[in-house]
């Protein structure tokens, strides 16, 4: 009966929304709801976004919706992994792309923070959604939480490699938690859409860089 009612819901809408539906791919239907729903994030919270609201940014029925999801609790939580998943993606390219010293990853990783492809306005705004939510609802956490291990790990083994090669006198842990720190605080601070631009944004990292690690770093890049 539940299929059946799904089935009627979907022939109910528009005939060019459910022509789009019937030719495009599951994967491909899928990444507009989620590309909608970071959307309506952005525009309108968490609380207020509904699955009628995804559907109509979508350009799709709301039959559909319910069928690929079945819930909005679903289709958050895929969103959420969407986000997290290219979010480490972003990072380990852009780790794996840079020069194999410590001092070229580690400037690498905090320019990849700062890129557009990550840090828009929408992306930002739907990440602040859901760190609103995360203290309440423990599959948030443990979606992004393997993923902050590693990210945190291997900014503890660039300090601790910059630390070895220039005997510098920080905690290569105290170092790299100082270092996410601040990054984290500069994407607060353009969430807050206080007139922070991601170049200041970035610049204000590139200070931060230059002032812990001197004999590696300057306003360029890594020393050669």
């Amino acid at each position: 009966m539940a299929l059946k009612m799904k089935a009627a819901s979907v022939a109910s809408e528009p005939a060019d929304a459910d022509r789009r539906g019937r030719k495009a791919s599951k994967e491909t239907r899928r990444q507009q709801l989620v590309e909608a729903t970071i959307d309506s994030l952005a525009k309108r919270g968490y609380a207020e976004t509904t699955l009628a609201d995804v559907a109509d940014g979508a350009g799709l029925s709301r039959g559909i919706v319910n069928f690929h999801f079945e819930s909005k609790e679903n289709l958050l939580i895929a969103t959420l992994q969407f986000m997290a998943d290219e979010y480490a993606a972003h990072w380990n390219a852009a780790y794996e792309k840079a020069d194999e010293t410590a001092a070229g990853r580690l400037w690498a990783l905090v320019a990849a923070d700062f890129d557009r492809k990550i840090c828009t306005k929408r992306k930002l705004a739907a990440w602040c959604a859901f760190w609103g939510e995360a203290k309440s609802r423990p599959t948030y956490q443990a979606l992004c939480g393997a993923r902050d291990v590693k990210y945190q790990e291997t900014f503890v083994s660039l300090c601790a490699d910059l630390k070895s090669e220039a005997g510098y006198g920080y905690e290569p842990e105290t170092m790299a938690l100082a270092l996410c720190a601040m990054m984290e605080g500069l994407w607060l601070r353009l969430m807050m859409g206080d007139g922070l631009t991601r170049e200041k944004a970035h610049a204000a990292a590139i200070e931060h860089l230059v002032s812990a690690f001197p004999k590696h770093m300057t306003y360029e890049g890594p020393k050669k």
